[in-house]
């Protein structure tokens, strides 16, 4: 067997083994992930007392680089999400693309809003906006929510400060500034195909109302209270 494939064979197994305690068993993530770097350890034949000592060092070296910009990160994100920062950037989004347009707004909202703000939070602070618009349109939920989405993953997965791209950044020992402008070159062409293309094509085969249950929301706040969108 070449090395090459040898090699691969211990990462593609703890992958595995990673996939089965979180997906099926239900583990905690951050458990499976040291599950499974014991798992990468021992398919390699490194001894036990080893195996923890990669490990710790591995982690402390990845933890000093990523820290410092994912905490930071996150208080921003935390101040953009409290002052009702991301919902004007949607809100305001949305009346300068105008209703026909509406696709490309969310898409670019939450390509933005991602960047500092995780993306599960993210989405909890534009699904009163995204559900408004499908009500009001009587369009599919995924012609909007598709673009959506897809500029809020394609942020998070690529642009920092969170932690995805830091951590391989860190582990590359690339510049960070450089990591986040090519996430973001890289990225938009992503959002825009995965995104209003995708969401307009899938729409037309898959017709998803507003869950029922979301009529008992309170309406979402009044622009007069948000902050301004320049700002």
């Amino acid at each position: 067997m070449p090395d090459s494939i040898a090699a691969l064979l211990p990462v593609l197994g703890a992958i595995v083994v990673l996939l089965v305690l979180i997906l099926k068993f239900r583990v905690h993530a951050f458990v499976a992930l040291l599950i499974a770097s014991v798992c990468v350890g021992l398919f390699s034949g490194m001894p036990a007392p080893q195996i923890a000592v990669a490990i710790e060092r591995g982690m402390a070296s990845s933890l000093g680089f990523v820290a410092a910009v994912i905490g930071l990160g996150a208080i921003f994100g935390k101040i953009l999400e409290a002052s009702g920062g991301a919902e004007a950037i949607g809100r305001t989004l949305l009346a300068r693309f105008g209703q026909k347009r509406a696709v490309w707004a969310m898409m670019l909202a939450g390509f933005l809003i991602s960047i500092p703000v995780f993306l599960d939070v993210a989405l909890v602070i534009m699904v009163p906006i995204l559900y408004t618009l499908t009500r009001d349109t009587g369009k599919s939920l995924l012609y909007y929510g598709i673009p959506l989405l897809a500029g809020m993953a394609v942020t998070h997965a690529c642009v920092p400060p969170t932690p995805g791209p830091i951590a391989v950044a860190a582990f590359l020992d690339a510049p960070l500034g450089l990591v986040a402008m090519y996430g973001v070159i890289a990225g938009l062409p992503a959002a825009i195909v995965a995104g209003p293309l995708f969401g307009a094509w899938i729409s037309k085969r898959i017709h998803l109302p507003v869950p029922d249950f979301m009529e008992l929301e309170a309406p979402p706040a009044a622009d007069a209270k948000l902050p301004h969108f320049g700002l």
